[in-house]
């Protein structure tokens, strides 16, 4: 099975690595005798900053993710400096309503949760009047009337946060200039469900989409495809987990990005930043 040389294995692609461009190993070799180009000499990786800002594509303004030689959406070459041929994405299909959202976040651009919602049964009768049962003997004896304990959940608030991007903007480089926060952009609600519910933008090229999809608009260009994941715990609460994101996650306005891939345990009103606007608080039912 060809592979990318890079060690890209999430590239779907047997010819060209849809990441970093390269020719897939083992890939068929091109038609007639003309060679295949050598592939360009490797790039540096800088160790990324906790506050760096995302470089933006000239041709498309979408955020280049982790220093690749490619852009995401429209293939420009970071390298060489070159563009491509470019048309924008179809535009998506309108999604059927979901029939577990709460009433509260009925608003168009809805988040929905990719796993099923819980639904409690509700309470069960008592039964008749107690003072209307036959008399029992000594002998007899009834099981207690079920009992029901109330149900206890999370969940989460999702929306532009005009504090957190200031605070952004300031911490930001000029690459950030261009951003404006949206003038308009309802706030979404969403239950949490583990094991775990995932944070990011939808992929145009692979239809991968996270649970909570921030691409729809307005979309925040700051947040990477893989950004975050909310992840339940044993005792019911939940933690987030930073996906060595491009940008970085932050908690309750603080300037410092948490590490990636260490969880980081929530409490109720605790406030997610990342992104360029966007802010997660979570609560507890």
């Amino acid at each position: 099975m060809p592979t990318c040389p890079n060690g890209h294995h999430q590239s779907a692609a047997e010819d060209w690595c849809e990441v970093c461009g390269h020719r897939m190993s083992g890939a068929a070799a091109p038609a007639g005798n003309i060679p295949a180009p050598p592939p360009p000499p490797p790039y540096p990786h800088p160790a990324p900053g906790p506050t760096m800002a995302a470089e933006l594509c000239p041709q498309c303004r979408t955020p280049r993710e982790a220093h690749a030689p490619f852009c995401e959406e429209c293939r420009y070459n970071f390298l060489n400096q070159t563009a491509s041929s470019f048309a924008p994405p179809p535009p998506m299909a309108p999604m059927a309503p979901n029939p577990y959202q709460h009433p509260s976040s009925a608003q168009p651009f809805s988040y929905y949760d990719s796993s099923s919602s819980q639904v409690h049964r509700e309470a069960e009768p008592l039964g008749p009047d107690p003072a209307a049962q036959p008399e029992q003997s000594e002998g007899d004896w009834m099981l207690p009337p079920p009992q029901t304990a109330p149900a206890a959940g999370w969940y989460a608030v999702i929306a532009p946060d005009r504090e957190y991007f200031r605070s952004m903007m300031n911490r930001s480089g000029p690459e950030a200039a261009g951003l404006n926060l949206p003038a308009y952009s309802p706030e979404q609600r969403i239950t949490l469900t583990g094991p775990q519910v995932t944070i990011g933008r939808r992929r145009h090229s692979t239809g991968e989409s996270p649970d909570i999809d921030l691409s729809r608009p307005p979309e925040d260009p700051g947040v990477s495809h893989q950004h975050a994941v909310l992840v339940e715990q044993p005792d019911g609460s939940w933690a987030v987990v930073d996906q060595d994101s491009t940008n970085g996650t932050t908690i309750n306005g603080s300037e410092d990005s948490i590490q990636p891939y260490v969880p980081v345990p929530l409490r109720d009103g605790d406030r997610v930043h990342l992104g360029a606007w966007t802010t997660i608080t979570v609560h507890r039912s």
